[in-house]
């Protein structure tokens, strides 16, 4: 249980896995994640290492995966996905997957191309298609067909003064549909108007073989005369990129080529249909090992990957590797390692050997599915050094609680509740549909903060008394109206008094009392009630950070931290701000009703006690001897800041000197000087070298200085802003509640104003507007919100506890 609170225990080991079970040892251990290996190879190429080859044959591996996995998602056929988690594939079964996969893809590359070809022609065939039928019905519409047919009659030679008739050519042809104007204004320039141009759009869009696209066409024919017109005319058409077709001249002609057109459509759509289905039984066929083939296809990659942090023997028949691992998980990787060597038939044992090392071991926090979401959002701001104190715990109940201030709504806790509760009761089903979408995936995650959460808001709410933003008078209040009914006909706004005998007959059992809910001061009220509670939270919160920098001082053996470091931080906060809680509490006892007029105002007191201002005849001390004891803790807070900003630093320098020369020098054998004996002195060193890695920097005295002035400055500037920033618990919880009544005064009040038929069915109306603004606003929107200052509220408190980095 102890390692629930601390990162775990961490070693270093040695493994000698044997050429032959290098490979499966690796896997097993992959399989049980315990283990991070380290690079011996820190100075060889990544192309120079022994298992590179194979390390390229599982990328091209990858590569064909992702191709094959494309070209089932653009057919629109499910990926199977079962959550099998398969075994490794042996290195000889590489050759195998390999020839599975390239037989695969070369099979889709093939079916691809002669489906792009089929479709091809099939668009072709198509547009000649259309424009065998427009240009005859442009043929059929014209008054004289017989002056573009080319004439067969030769002129008579005893005639000279008669010309030959009129002979026009003509280009057919297709072109995109938004071209046609461009393409009509360029023929009319450039051909000057001596061309006649008839259009018709193709009513069905065609399919572009090459993208897929469904594209708009038109059918164009184009008149001329002479062969120059005619090669300006092609000109155009290929820049416009239209494509011309062959149009025979005679109506008999086109009738023949049009049936012959539509008979090799018929042939080409059954060719087309068939390699269709067979293109979705191979991809449908794929769909169903795909997942499995990139699990396998992965984990051969890693362990490759991992196999070239290895280092070789001289012998070559021995593999020697470097990781850390948890001490109490060693039992786990020897079972681990003895799996691997019986699956790879080798005869020698894999051998584990612990190091003794100086290096910092890496830090490692065991989780579950339950602690792990917390562990993240610790991790969010850094994570500490190995074997410091673990915030993870304690924020399973800070953060759902701090949240719960902020959302305190008996209502909308519920719903929350409800909601994580789902997810929780279904996760293993929703865990197996693999959902791709992030923001589930996120919220996935999260069931179980949510959770906490809304059973949290759920208990705020009982204690505001806050439900949809009406109170629940479940136990009647403790104000009564009898001895003031008088008085109160007269006036509406008048505040009960609890002075008056018989008014106030004793608190509310749990929450506030719901009188309050239609009290006109309600505001005014709850705001001095809720800015109190937030201070309170937030310097109890952050002491509880401080505190937790001790255990790590402790643990670590540092006295000099906790002497000059954690006392004077605890002292400072405390004096201060801990001081501030004390007189919100001293307050609320000391005054009752009759007295509370008289109380002077808590902000004032601090403001005056900082600037030692205690003149002021207008503002009365709260007890006796407060300038005194208030002068006293000033002082004792400004000493505390010189203690942190310079103390430490002169002896972190004298302690450094210390060890440098031992606090002795030799002269032919005589000791000079106060410091420890020759014997002592091995045992402050060999302690000290222990603690340290194999080559200590040299010590920086401007360095140091700088770096806990930095610290000095942050922590006591920190403890200021960081008060004033729990007050946000103070604002968010305000706005929530105001927002809540706003959509129940705006919305809900207006549906149960009509007490008619029509009115039923207008307050079915009103009510799902009102749970659609809930749920987008107030469970939302104003979640998010509240999760993000949660997350600066992390930062205040946790800063301070931990020793080498911020949380």
């Amino acid at each position: 249980m102890g390692e629930l609170f601390r990162s775990e225990e961490m070693t270093l080991a040695q493994l000698f896995l044997q050429s032959e079970a290098a490979y499966c040892c690796v896997s097993e251990l992959g399989e049980i994640g315990m283990v991070q290996f380290r690079d011996l190879n820190p100075d060889v190429n990544v192309f120079q290492r022994k298992f590179v080859n194979e390390v390229r044959r599982c990328e091209e591996m990858d590569r064909k995966l992702r191709f094959v996995e494309k070209e089932i998602k653009k057919a629109n056929i499910p990926i199977v996905d079962t959550g099998e988690n398969p075994e490794v594939p042996f290195p000889r079964d590489m050759i195998d997957l390999e020839a599975t996969f390239e037989k695969l893809e070369n099979e889709l590359k093939e079916i691809n191309t002669n489906q792009e070809a089929l479709k091809k022609n099939f668009l072709e065939l198509t547009e000649l298609k259309h424009i065998l039928r427009r240009t005859q019905q442009f043929f059929d519409e014209m008054e004289d067909p017989s002056l573009l047919e080319e004439s067969s009659t030769l002129l008579d030679p005893n005639e000279p003064n008669r010309v030959a008739p009129l002979r026009l050519g003509f280009v057919a042809g297709v072109i995109g549909r938004e071209r046609i104007p461009t393409f009509e204004r360029m023929l009319w320039r450039v051909c000057r108007g001596n061309v006649f141009l008839r259009q018709a759009d193709i009513e069905d869009p065609l399919e572009d073989p090459a993208t897929g696209d469904q594209v708009h066409k038109s059918v164009f024919i184009i008149f001329f005369q002479g062969d120059q017109l005619k090669n300006r005319v092609k000109k155009i058409c290929e820049g416009f990129r239209a494509t011309l077709y062959p149009c025979p001249e005679t109506p008999q002609e086109r009738k023949e080529m049009l049936a012959g057109v539509n008979a090799r459509i018929e042939d080409l759509q059954m060719v087309l249909n068939q390699t269709e289905d067979h293109r979705q039984r191979v991809l449908q066929a794929a769909a169903k090992t795909v997942r499995v083939w990139f699990i396998k296809v992965r984990k051969m990659k890693a362990i490759y990957h991992t196999l070239n942090l290895c280092n070789i023997d001289v012998t070559q028949k021995c593999l020697i590797a470097e990781v850390w691992c948890p001490v109490s998980d060693l039992d786990s990787i020897q079972f681990a390692l003895r799996r691997g060597t019986e699956k790879s038939g080798s005869t020698v044992p894999s051998i584990l050997n612990r190091m003794q090392t100086k290096q910092t071991p890496p830090t490692y926090n065991k989780t579950n599915k339950f602690t792990s979401g917390f562990q993240n959002i610790v991790d969010a701001y850094g994570i500490g050094n190995y074997r410091e104190i673990n915030p993870a715990p304690y924020t399973i109940i800070t953060f759902p609680f701090l949240f719960a201030v902020m959302f305190g709504d008996l209502g909308h806790g519920t719903l929350m509740t409800c909601a994580a509760l789902y997810l929780v009761l279904r996760e293993s089903r929703l865990m197996a549909q693999k959902n791709d979408s992030e923001i589930f995936n996120m919220v996935f995650a999260g069931r179980y903060i949510i959770l906490l959460m809304g059973i949290f808001s759920m208990y705020t709410g009982i204690i505001y008394n806050d439900c949809f933003s009406k109170s629940l008078n479940a136990f009647g209040s403790g104000w009564s109206v009898k001895p003031m009914f008088d008085t109160l006909n007269g006036n509406s706004v008048l505040q009960l008094d609890p002075v008056v005998d018989g008014v106030f007959n004793g608190p509310y059992p749990i929450g506030i009392d719901p009188i309050w809910n239609i009290a006109v001061n309600k505001l005014s009220f709850l705001n001095s009630f809720k800015m109190k509670m937030s201070v309170i939270l937030g310097v109890i919160h952050m002491l509880f950070g401080v505190s937790l920098s001790l255990f790590n001082h402790l643990y670590f053996q540092k006295p000099l931290n906790i002497y000059l470091g954690f006392i004077p931080e605890i002292i400072f906060m405390a004096s201060l701000f801990g001081y501030l809680v004390i007189l919100i509490f001293f307050k609320w006892v000391s005054y009752d009703a009759r007295s509370s007029r008289d109380a002077p105002s808590l902000l004032i007191a601090f403001i005056n006690m900082f600037l030692f201002n205690y003149d002021d005849p207008s503002v009365k001390p709260l007890y006796r001897g407060q300038m005194g004891l208030q002068i006293f803790l000033v002082i004792i807070a400004l000493a505390c800041v010189p203690c942190m900003l310079i103390v430490k630093t002169l002896v972190l320098r004298r302690q450094y000197l210390w060890r440098k020369h031992l606090g002795t020098q030799n002269f032919g054998g005589i000791r000079v000087g106060n410091g420890p004996t020759e014997d002592e002195a091995e045992i402050i060193q060999h302690d000290q070298l222990s603690q340290h890695s194999e080559e200590e920097p040299e010590f920086n005295f401007g360095d140091m200085a700088v770096h806990q002035a930095i610290h000095t400055i942050e922590y006591c500037l920190g403890c200021i802003s960081n008060t004033a920033s729990y007050l946000r618990l103070w604002a968010l919880s305000l706005a929530h509640a105001q927002l809540s009544e706003v959509l129940w005064t705006m919305v809900m009040h207006l549906g149960l104003s009509t007490k008619s038929l029509a009115g039923f069915i207008f307050l079915s109306i009103i009510f799902c507007s009102f749970a659609v603004l809930t749920v987008a606003i107030l469970l939302i929107m104003e979640v998010y919100c509240c999760i993000f200052v949660e997350y600066l509220f992390l930062h205040c408190s946790f800063t301070y506890g931990q020793s080498s980095h911020a949380i």
